[in-house]
């Protein structure tokens, strides 16, 4: 597997992971949310979006630094 590939993975996961925190920290405060099933649903999505703005962004943050 490719550096980068395994690096935007690895952001992804960061990602989704950090949206399901947000996620129950909001539940906590309010004692409300749209239920798990779409939260993970909705997790899956912010990981996807994570992985190929962070694949892209860092090819790109790399060439201009050269």
């Amino acid at each position: 597997m490719n550096d980068a590939v395994k690096s935007a993975l690895l952001w992804g996961l960061v990602g989704a992971m950090a949206f399901l925190a947000l996620y129950q920290g909001y539940v906590l405060a309010t004692s409300g949310g749209i239920g798990f099933p779409a939260a993970l649903a909705a997790a899956i999505v912010v990981g996807a979006i994570t992985t190929g703005s962070a694949y892209v962004l860092e090819r790109r943050l790399a060439a201009r630094s050269r």
